[in-house]
């Protein structure tokens, strides 16, 4: 006797394949958004940083202390309903220049690597793309840039922009190119790795029998498939410039006053008395730069997890 299929199928079968039909539908985007909602941590992170986005960007226009004009009679008071963070040496209110220096130290971050992400890849692509004497003469100028300690030739940048006088409006440029020229390498070398094993996939085969140009094949179906990869790097590097600009800050060689930063803010808390005694000059730059970093941590490790599911617990 013949069995109905549609009959012995039942009435779940039909909603059981559903969601997998759905989930094989869905986009490689959609599914590392819904492994990174999954990451409380991260969601944490990300909070954090839109938070501090908006506070250091928005914030300044919101606060009555935005002139940063010298106050004599208010030099150094602790913390009071009307500043809250206390002032400083020169009688300016704490938290407003808290919000005007992280509105710096971020964009000096994330600019930085912008400019090292736009550089790096492009040239990785070349090299792996072309491979031979491009790929040699790439290769090796990236390698000597790697051979040198980055926080030594920083310091030797900033030491340069002091014996010329450059001044404090263009210093901030200067310190984005500066970042920017030392961390291109590490993400041309990423970029290249990954060109040399994209280029032997199926799909670029056809694209080279098709007879495609070489420069829609990079940028049109070859550097496309790196940008998880390069999101993942470039949102954990945006910490290490933002350390790297503090660093150069602290040690009066990167953003110098009157120009805020959270490095020379907490350099001017430069004596015994003001950590003893003070401590609402330096404790809240400090926990700044401390606790973005930890934030963007927590998203560049998660965003390692949700778009590439393979690295996770390496």
């Amino acid at each position: 006797m013949m069995i109905d299929a549609k009959r012995t199928a039942g009435p779940g079968l039909p909603g059981a394949a559903a969601p997998a039909r759905k989930t094989a539908a869905d986009s490689p985007w959609r599914q590392a958004a819904r492994r990174l909602r999954k990451n409380k941590l991260a969601l944490f992170g990300l909070a954090f940083l839109v938070f501090m986005i908006l506070f250091c960007f928005l914030g300044p226009y919101l606060s009555p202390y935005a002139n940063g004009k010298v106050d004599v009679a208010r030099l150094n008071k602790p913390p009071s309903a009307l500043h809250w963070l206390g002032t400083d040496g020169l009688g300016r209110d704490v938290l407003t220049r808290l919000m005007q220096a992280g509105r710096i130290s971020l964009t000096v971050g994330v600019a930085s690597v912008v400019l090292s992400v736009a550089v790096g890849s492009v040239l990785g692509a070349l090299a792996g793309f072309y491979r031979g004497i491009v790929d040699q003469v790439i290769m090796r100028f990236a390698d000597v840039l790697l051979t040198i300690p980055s926080l030594p030739l920083l310091i030797i940048m900033g030491a340069v922009m002091s014996e010329w006088k450059v001044p404090s409006d263009y210093r901030i440029y200067i310190v984005m190119l500066m970042l920017s020229f030392l961390g291109w390498p590490g993400l041309a070398r990423l970029v290249r790795s990954e060109l040399l094993v994209l280029r032997e996939q199926a799909y670029m085969q056809a694209a080279e029998a098709l007879g495609l140009r070489d420069r829609r094949k990079m940028f049109r179906h070859l550097l496309p498939n790196t940008v998880p990869t390069l999101i993942v790097v470039a949102t954990l590097h945006v910490a290490g410039a933002i350390i790297s600009e503090s660093t150069l800050s602290f040690l009066g060689l990167g953003v110098v006053p009157p120009t805020p930063s959270w490095g020379n803010m907490l350099d001017a808390a430069n004596s015994l008395i003001d950590f003893q005694k003070r401590p609402w000059v330096w404790i809240p730059p400090g926990v700044a730069i401390l606790t973005t970093v930890i934030a963007i941590n927590l998203l560049g490790d998660a965003l390692r997890d949700a778009l590439d599911p393979r690295l996770k617990g390496r």
